[in-house]
C-alpha cells in the first residue's frame, strides 16, 4: 500500500537509503531498453517521471527499470546508438532530483518513491543521477499538465500511454479489473439465460443436483469449482442479480444482443485463394457452445481420406486432423478478446484451413513459444475455458496447442502456423500434402479426358521433377504417353531417375514397361523391348495382386521373353496354389507357351537334319503344354475369355499337327 502523503518523505527517504544491490553503471551504458532510459541534461522532467510510472507498472514483468540522467546517446559510425557519460553539474542534479520526486508524490496517483543513486564520472567533476524504480502491485497514472491522469507502460526502448486492450490487461494483472469473462454482463438478467441448456450442460458436466433445482445454480454465491465465480453476481449499483459474461456468452438466449462480436463466420472457397466466385459462407450465432459445435460440423467434411493405392504402407491420409480441427476452433473461441466487436472467423481453402480469433496474443505468450507449439498454459477467458474444457470441447489447460501440433505430427501434415498482432491472432492448418497432389492429379486426368495431350503432359512432368519416385504420377506419365502414341516421355524420365525407378510399386513399373511396347507404335525400338522387359522383370519381384501377374507375364511375351514370363506364372503358382486354377493365369501361361513353340518353328525351318527334327519336337512339346493349360483355362465363365482361349486353342492344335508331321511321329501327349 502507497503511504499517507503526509508520511510521503519519510518513507521516501527510507527507501531511498537502502540498498540491495549497487547500481551497476556498465550493465546500464549497454543499451536502452525496456528496463532502462537515458537522459541527458533532462529536458522534460514530465519524461522521466512518465517513464518512472512506466516500470512501476512494469507491463513486461520485468521487476522495474532504470533511468540514467547525465547519458547523452549518440551514433557510432555504423549508426548504431551508443552512449557518452556527460554528467550533471551538483546544482542541476540537485535540481532534477527534486522536481522528479515531488512529481512522483504530488502527479502520479497512487504516489511512488523511486530510489535514487549518485556516480561519479571518471573526472569526479559531474554525476550521473540514477532513479532505480521497482515494480508495484498498483496500476498508476501521471498527470501532465491539466489532464486527468494517465497510465503508462514501457514497449522496448518507449514509454507510452497504455490504450485499450493494453489498458485493460494492465488493470486486470493489477487486479484493479476483473477479467473480462469474470465480469457482470450489464445488460442481461437471469432472465436472459437459457435454464434448459444450463441443465443439459450441469447434467454432462457430472455437476447437477437434481434436489436442489436449477435456480440454486443461478445464486451470486454457488461456485461450481473453486476456479471459477458462481454464474451470476449482484450488480453493485442496484443489487440486480445479473449472470457474468462467460456465462452469458455459454448460455444466453440472445448472446449477439449482449455481446455484439460473439458470432462466427465459416467461409468455405474451393481453391486457394478468395478470388474463386462460388464458395459458401455460414453465420453462427448463439451460444458457444452452439458455435462450437457448428463449425467442428461444417469442418467435418474437410476431415476426409485421401487414398494412395500406390502407397503399400499407409494408404489412407486424412486431409485434416479432426482432433486438431476442434482444438484450433475451441482456442479460438475460448481465447478471443471478446471487447472487440468482430466476429472469429474461419476459412476453408483447397489446400489450407485459416482460423482468426480477434485481440492480441494473451499476455505471456509469445509468438516464437506458439509457433513452436511451446506456449505456456495461459487462458485469456479463464472461467470460460473451464466450462469448455469440463464439457469436452477442449483439451486441459496448456494442452490445446501441444495437441494441435502432435496431432498434425502424426497424421503426416505439415506444421500449424500462426501469426499474431495486436488485431488478430491467426492459426493456419495446412492440408496433408497427398491431398493437394490428389487435386492436381484429377487436373492432369481431366485434361487426358479432354485431349490436352501437350498439356497434361507438362503438368505431369513437373509433378516428376520435383518427386521423381511419386508412383500415381509415374502412372499419368505412363497414360499421357499412350494417349501421345510416343515412348519418349517414358525413356526421358527413366534416364532421369535410373535410381528411383527400382523402388516404384510393381503397377507403375508394369505400365511403365506397357508404355514402351504399346500398340500403335510403327516399330519398337529394340532398346525400348529391353528395356520393357527389365521393368517386367523388375514388377515380378514385387508383391502384386492377381491382375498385376496377369500384366507381367503378358508383358514379359509381349518383351519376346516367354521363358521368363512361363518361369514367372510356375513361382507364382508355387507361392499361391490357391491361383493354380485362375483361368487367366493359365491363359497367360499357355500364350507364352505357343510363343516358345512358335520361335522353335521358325527357327526349324532354317536347320537341317538332326537338329531341326528336335527343334520340332521341342515345338510339340511346349504345344501340348500351352493346350493342357489353354484348356483348363477354357472352363472359365466368362464369356469373353472363353472366346479368346477357344481361338488360342485352335491355332495351338494346328500348329501341333504341322509340327508332329514334321516330327515324322506323334509324341506322347500330356
Amino acid at each position: 500500500m502507497a503511504p499517507k502523503r503526509s508520511d510521503y518523505w519519510t518513507f521516501m527517504q527510507s527507501e531511498t537509503n537502502r540498498r540491495t544491490t549497487p547500481v551497476d553503471l556498465g550493465s546500464l551504458l549497454v543499451r536502452e531498453s525496456e528496463q532502462v532510459e537515458w537522459k541527458e541534461n533532462v529536458a522534460d522532467i514530465d519524461d522521466v517521471v512518465a517513464t518512472l510510472c512506466a516500470f512501476a507498472n512494469d507491463w513486461s514483468n520485468l521487476g522495474g527499470g532504470y533511468v540514467v540522467c547525465g547519458a547523452k546517446e549518440e551514433r557510432d559510425e555504423h549508426g548504431f546508438p551508443r552512449v557518452r557519460i556527460v554528467g550533471l553539474t551538483a546544482s542541476r542534479l540537485k535540481e532534477v532530483e527534486g522536481k522528479v520526486l515531488t512529481a512522483c508524490r504530488d502527479r502520479v496517483s497512487p504516489a511512488i518513491a523511486p530510489l535514487v543513486e549518485e556516480l561519479e564520472t571518471d573526472d569526479g567533476s559531474r554525476r550521473v543521477l540514477v532513479f532505480v524504480m521497482a515494480a508495484t502491485q498498483r496500476a498508476h497514472t501521471f498527470r501532465r499538465g491539466d489532464d486527468s491522469g494517465k497510465h503508462f507502460v514501457r514497449v522496448s526502448r518507449e514509454t507510452r500511454e497504455a490504450r485499450n486492450g493494453v489498458l485493460r490487461e494492465l488493470l486486470v494483472r493489477k487486479s484493479e479489473l476483473e477479467p473480462w469473462d469474470r465480469r457482470i454482463c450489464g445488460s442481461a438478467t437471469t432472465n436472459d439465460l437459457d435454464l434448459v441448456a444450463l441443465r443439459d450442460a450441469l447434467q454432462r458436466m457430472n455437476v447437477f443436483d437434481p434436489q436442489r433445482g436449477i435456480d440454486d445454480y443461478l445464486s451470486d454465491s454457488r461456485a461450481l469449482s473453486p476456479f471459477v465465480p458462481p454464474l451470476c453476481a449482484r450488480d453493485p449499483l442496484g443489487g440486480q442479480l445479473r449472470p457474468r459474461n462467460f456465462a452469458m456468452l455459454l448460455f444466453g438466449r440472445q448472446v449477439q444482443l449482449h455481446v455484439p462480436g460473439a458470432y462466427s463466420l465459416v467461409s468455405i472457397y474451393p481453391g486457394a485463394d478468395r478470388s474463386e466466385p462460388h464458395s459458401e459462407r455460414h453465420e453462427l450465432d448463439g451460444t458457444l457452445i452452439d458455435q462450437a459445435r457448428r463449425t467442428i460440423d461444417l469442418l467435418g467434411v474437410q476431415s476426409f481420406i485421401a487414398f494412395d493405392k500406390t502407397n503399400e504402407k499407409s494408404p489412407n491420409a486424412l486431409k485434416y486432423p479432426r482432433q486438431a480441427l476442434i482444438e484450433a476452433i475451441v482456442n479460438a473461441l475460448a481465447h478471443r478478446d471478446y471487447e472487440v466487436p468482430d466476429p472469429t472467423r474461419t476459412t476453408v481453402f483447397s489446400d489450407r484451413i485459416e482460423i482468426l480469433s480477434p485481440g492480441s496474443l494473451p499476455t505471456g505468450v509469445g509468438l516464437d513459444t506458439l509457433r513452436a507449439g511451446r506456449a505456456a498454459p495461459k487462458w485469456r477467458n479463464q472461467s470460460l475455458a473451464w466450462f469448455l474444457s469440463r464439457l469436452q470441447l477442449a483439451q486441459a489447460e496448456g494442452q490445446g496447442i501441444p495437441t494441435i501440433f502432435r496431432s498434425m505430427r502424426e497424421e503426416g501434415c505439415p506444421e500449424p502456423q500462426f501469426e499474431a498482432d495486436d488485431a488478430r491472432v491467426v492459426c493456419l492448418l495446412p492440408a496433408h500434402p497427398r491431398h493437394a497432389l490428389a487435386r492436381e492429379y484429377r487436373q492432369i486426368e481431366e485434361a487426358i479426358s479432354l485431349g490436352q495431350f501437350e498439356s497434361a503432359a507438362g503438368r505431369v512432368t513437373a509433378l516428376l521433377k520435383d518427386d521423381g519416385g511419386n508412383a500415381r504420377a509415374v502412372q499419368l506419365l505412363a497414360e499421357v504417353a499412350g494417349a501421345m502414341g510416343t515412348t519418349d516421355l517414358v525413356r526421358d524420365y527413366i534416364a532421369r531417375n535410373e535410381h528411383v525407378v527400382p523402388s516404384l510399386p510393381s503397377r507403375a513399373l508394369v505400365q511403365l514397361a506397357d508404355a514402351l511396347t504399346m500398340q500403335g507404335i510403327p516399330k519398337v525400338a529394340q532398346d525400348d523391348v529391353a528395356m520393357a522387359k527389365r521393368l517386367y522383370l523388375q514388377a515380378s519381384r514385387g508383391l502384386i495382386d492377381e491382375r498385376e501377374v496377369r500384366k507381367v507375364a503378358f508383358g514379359l511375351s509381349k518383351a519376346g521373353d516367354d521363358s521368363a514370363a512361363v518361369d514367372f506364372v510356375e513361382k507364382q503358382f508355387r507361392e499361391h496354389p490357391e491361383r493354380r486354377d485362375n483361368p487367366y493365369l493359365l491363359q497367360a501361361k499357355g500364350n507364352a507357351y505357343i510363343g516358345l513353340a512358335k520361335k522353335c518353328s521358325r527357327t526349324a525351318r532354317q536347320l537341317h537334319g538332326q537338329p531341326k527334327v528336335r527343334a520340332w519336337a521341342d515345338c510339340s512339346r511346349f504345344l501340348q503344354l500351352a493346350l493342357r493349360d489353354l484348356r483348363a483355362a477354357s472352363q472359365t465363365n466368362d464369356p469373353l475369355l472363353r472366346q479368346t482361349v477357344e481361338r488360342n486353342i485352335t491355332f495351338a492344335e494346328g500348329l501341333l499337327k504341322t509340327s508332329e508331321k514334321q516330327v515324322g511321329h506323334r509324341t506322347p501327349r500330356h
